[in-house]
């Protein structure tokens, strides 16, 4: 792959590891509650859940590539761990109301 190509393909990813992240404080009262003290979470974690509120994210289930996630959901660590495609268990973040306009996309994991 060619310097040009892995540039914004590296940027796509960790924006959207961002926005999922934040997608998931707004979408969980409960959990935003119990991450308040983000200060215990890894920087990535912190900067993506940042981005997420502020650019309205939200997670999307199912329509990773391999390696090319954003988080997941007790499937692995988080972003870039997916091991298959299309896993209904990792999530990108996407902006609010776009997945539900792509085929498998979910709100939530399965």
């Amino acid at each position: 792959m060619s310097k040009q190509l892995g540039k914004p393909l590296l940027a796509a990813s960790t924006l959207s590891a961002a926005i999922g992240l934040a997608l998931a404080m707004q979408a969980l009262p409960a959990q935003a509650q119990e991450m308040k003290d983000m200060s215990k979470m890894p920087q990535v974690v912190q900067d993506n859940m940042m981005r997420m509120q502020k650019n309205k994210l939200e997670k999307c289930y199912g329509v990773n590539a391999v390696a090319k996630n954003d988080c997941a959901e007790g499937a692995h660590s988080c972003a870039g761990q997916a091991t298959q495609a299309r896993d209904t268990k990792s999530f990108v973040l996407l902006p609010a109301g776009d997945c539900s306009k792509i085929q498998g996309g979910k709100l939530q994991a399965s």
